[in-house]
């Protein structure tokens, strides 16, 4: 089962969202700004594809926290992990898993390869 991870009104989710449909491929929609975020799916994202394809640097909500809570936030795993379940617009969007095969972020070509 495909299950798609983000934000409704953000513009990557909706371009996923009809990409899919357009795919007529059937998913689970997880809204993380409404549902939230588990600490063990973050941690299970960070050790499959790493911080770097999962945290948000060039987002609203990271450039909207202080340089120390920037440094915190990527001064350990847990710490990282923290961040991401309290600010969940810092992960992002969408995150597609396809029993284990992850897309993260809008890659049309990716998500054509799901079918």
């Amino acid at each position: 089962m495909l299950k798609i991870y983000g934000i409704k009104n953000c513009n990557s989710m909706k371009k996923a969202f009809d990409l899919l449909a357009e795919l007529d491929l059937s998913y689970e929609f997880h809204d993380y700004k409404k549902q939230g975020i588990d600490t063990d799916t973050v941690k299970t994202w960070l050790d499959a594809l790493g911080q770097g394809v999962i945290l948000n640097k060039k987002g609203t909500t990271w450039r909207k926290l202080t340089e120390q809570e920037q440094q915190l936030a990527l001064s350990s795993e847990i710490a990282l992990i923290n961040a991401l379940t309290t600010h969940t617009s810092l992960i992002k969007r969408p995150v597609i898993n396809q029993d284990g095969h992850y897309v993260v972020g809008f890659d049309e070509d990716k998500i054509r390869a799901l079918k």
